[in-house]
């Protein structure tokens, strides 16, 4: 019985425990199945996610959200070449995509050993021919679409604001703008801001928006330690959406110049491909 399953790993030692928990992780960890997700249980989480959006059972509360645009790099792996390795991982992670799903991926992120002007072709060394393409194609759908879906649904369904931010900072030739990035900018961490000084200038402009938000549900209310920031506007599905991208014209810690901290730009980078993750939304959640 369950009561008896929970009684037996309460006296379990947390070592063995622990030691089953990392095993069975690491069994899905190279597919990125993992084994531990978050699940419908009636009260935290009533139903799927996507069902609460169209029943518009949710918070009506202001909304900051964005995305790093290589949310990917840091979950897979380097030695990726084949691809077949590319078209097999997205069958494996989403088996109820179709054939026809898997060549609309194959074909939506241009094949760098087949295709002569594909963006994901680039020699780094210890990767594979298939390494970029597959981690700018997994971030996007594991997270740059689900992020620009809640500022698209959300949006258009209440009055509250909406603001939208992508990262674009690259912090590494190999990484980019990796996930996570972001949080150290946002707190001010001093080995971020002892860099340069625009680095610490992009840390104080983030920081302000944030902080700004936090406070007053408006990133651009309170000025703080960037008073010169430009204006943040909101997302407007109706319209045209704009996105606040950060960093994106800072190429310092990948050797090049340095740029402005932060833009203002309409919402156009990857929509294309965003724009197909939400039509298979039903079946990654799954």
């Amino acid at each position: 019985s369950s009561a008896d399953t929970f009684a037996f790993l309460r006296a379990a030692p947390t070592e063995t425990v622990q030691a089953a928990q990392i095993a069975v992780f690491d069994k899905y960890n190279p597919s990125l199945r993992w084994a531990f997700q978050p699940v419908v249980d009636g009260d935290i989480i009533p139903r799927a996610p996507m069902e609460s959006w169209r029943l518009n059972k949710w918070r009506k509360v202001p909304i900051m959200t964005g995305f790093n645009r290589n949310e990917g790099s840091i979950y897979i792996g380097k030695k990726v070449a084949r691809s077949d390795e590319f078209t097999s991982f997205f069958a494996d992670l989403l088996p109820l995509l179709s054939a026809d799903d898997v060549a609309t991926i194959d074909a939506l992120y241009p094949d760098p050993l087949t295709v002569a002007d594909s963006p994901y072709k680039e020699q780094l060394e210890g990767t594979g021919a298939q390494y970029r393409r597959l981690e700018i194609a997994y971030g996007q759908y594991a997270y740059v679409a689900p992020v620009r879906q809640t500022a698209e649904l959300a949006s258009k369904a209440t009055s509250e604001p909406v603001y939208l931010y992508q990262w674009g900072l690259e912090s590494s030739l190999l990484d980019r703008a990796r996930h996570g990035e972001n949080m150290y900018y946002e707190t001010c961490e001093p080995n971020r801001t002892g860099i340069s000084a625009a680095q610490k200038e992009l840390c104080l402009t983030y920081n302000a928006y944030i902080t700004s938000f936090i406070a007053t549900g408006d990133p651009n209310a309170v000025r703080g330690s960037a008073p010169e920031r430009p204006a943040w506007e909101r997302y407007s599905a109706e319209g045209t959406p704009k996105a606040m991208v950060f960093g994106e014209e800072n190429k310092e810690l990948v050797g090049g110049e340095a740029g402005v901290p932060a833009r203002l730009h309409d919402d156009t980078w990857a929509r294309k491909e965003s724009e197909f993750w939400w039509s298979k939304v039903d079946v990654s959640q799954q």
